[in-house]
């Protein structure tokens, strides 16, 4: 592809004369009289070069060297002048000339400096390319390297929304058979699902290697253009990410976003396999609640949180009886089955349930206070009380609760003082009539001046 050349003195003579010099290099030449005229130009049409006289009628090329930097940055800017003096040649460099040349120019150095000027302006593309590359690649190095979900995907969506020029990125998951809103940049969760809803039924077209740019139709001024990506991981697409295009569909920019939504799975595979590993080791075996290697971390969240929250410690009353009556095995399905009882009385996304150990378990209530908290143990200790235990092995085991309750902040801060809060509570139950609820009672200030 030649490259192209606009050539701008005032003088006719100059003009051709120099025009044929490049002409018979293989340039392709564009010739203007004046700034203003050669203004025109450039704002029509991109050029490597141009070459401009200093001192012109209607402007001068300083002016026009400006002017021309700003509507292309990488143009390459050769002043030619009649002026052999060295401020303006300072000037002009300083203004961002690549070369000055003093009139008359003979045809070698004019293509010598030309030649240069394309160099240069090569090397700087090359540069910009390499400093494209290398942001690609930290992107996607920070988003492989978060080991945190929350943050992944706000990270991922923003870069994918710059990368290809859209207004706006959501990241459906799979969702059983269907797909599930998981984020989004720019849009709303309600606006993001009304306008990918046309397009979920196309998203099956989509395969591991493929683009799919869907028209979603209406739009304010024009149709919705949709970029839709895969998120694959290995063989899998676990989800895919569309853009709302505000520009024109570019295949570079499509390819370099690809490769963001191949770290993309790669981190999310790796984030769901560390949830899978949490799991395992935060989960009792037998109950399948949360055990006591949890409780510190969902306590520090409660707290760090900010909202009221209340404990509720619970032991089984004469759960021994059961032991050396029946077995351990049986015991132990016992304690499974108070499992379902906990969790039937309490709300499952909100709320934790914990064994604490042996037929010790705590929940945590989430945003309740200590008002709503007793009526929650009270249903709880309610339904323990009228349940026949181990009926489907055939017994018919009666059983009963003592419960402990202490809410954040009421009765305490910490949360080391508000399990010993609710703990002491719990044992006055059992000390007392068992099958009851008890409040503890708030933890005193230390005294002024104390150590």
């Amino acid at each position: 592809m030649q490259a192209s050349v606009l050539l701008v003195d005032d003088e006719r003579f100059a003009r051709t004369l120099y025009a044929d010099y490049l002409r018979v290099a293989g340039y392709d030449v564009e010739v203007a009289e004046s700034a203003p005229a050669a203004l025109r130009i450039l704002q029509g049409r991109r050029f490597d070069v141009l070459l401009t006289d200093l001192v012109m009628p209607g402007g001068d090329g300083l002016q026009l060297l400006a002017d021309a930097k700003r509507l292309d940055p990488d143009v390459q800017v050769v002043v030619i002048t009649a002026l052999d003096r060295v401020d303006p040649a300072v000037r002009a460099m300083r203004a961002g000339a690549s070369d000055y040349l003093v009139k008359p120019v003979t045809p070698e150095t004019l293509q010598l400096s030309v030649q240069r000027s394309l160099s240069t302006r090569a090397l700087l593309a090359e540069n910009s390319a390499l400093r494209e590359h290398v942001n690609l690649f930290e992107t996607c190095q920070r988003i492989t390297g978060t080991l945190e979900r929350e943050k992944v995907v706000p990270l991922a969506l923003p870069a994918l929304a710059s990368e290809c020029h859209a207004r706006a990125a959501a990241l459906l998951e799979r969702d059983g058979e269907g797909w599930r809103l998981t984020g989004v940049h720019g849009i709303s969760s309600e606006e993001a699902g009304e306008l990918l809803a046309p397009a979920l039924p196309r998203l099956a077209d989509l395969a591991l290697d493929a683009t799919l740019l869907l028209d979603l139709g209406g739009g304010d001024p024009g149709p919705v253009r949709c970029l839709c990506l895969p998120v694959p991981e290995g063989p899998e697409i676990l989800g895919i990410v569309c853009l709302v295009l505000d520009g024109p569909f570019e295949a570079e920019r499509a390819g370099r976003a690809a490769f963001i939504c191949r770290h993309l799975g790669t981190a999310l595979r790796a984030l769901g396999r560390m949830s899978q590993v949490e799991q395992l080791a935060f989960v009792d075996d037998l109950t399948k609640l949360y055990n006591n290697r949890f409780l510190d971390v969902a306590l520090d969240r409660e707290i760090k949180g900010g909202r009221p929250f209340t404990l509720l410690f619970m032991d089984l009353d004469r759960f021994k009886q059961v032991n050396d009556r029946h077995g351990h095995l049986m015991g132990s399905a016992l304690l499974a089955e108070f499992g379902h009882v906990l969790r039937a009385c309490i709300r499952d996304d909100d709320d934790v349930l914990v064994r604490y150990g042996g037929d010790e378990f705590v929940a945590i209530l989430s945003g309740i206070d200590s008002g709503g908290g007793l009526k929650v143990a009270e249903r709880l200790r309610r339904s323990v009380e009228d349940r026949r235990f181990l009926s489907r092995e055939g017994l018919s085991v009666r059983l009963t609760v003592s419960i402990g309750l202490a809410s954040h902040p009421e009765h305490a801060l910490g949360k080391a003082s508000l399990l010993d809060l609710a703990d002491r509570a719990m044992y006055r139950g059992k000390e007392s009539t068992r099958n009851v609820v008890y409040i503890a009672t708030a933890e005193k200030p230390p005294a002024s001046g104390s150590a």
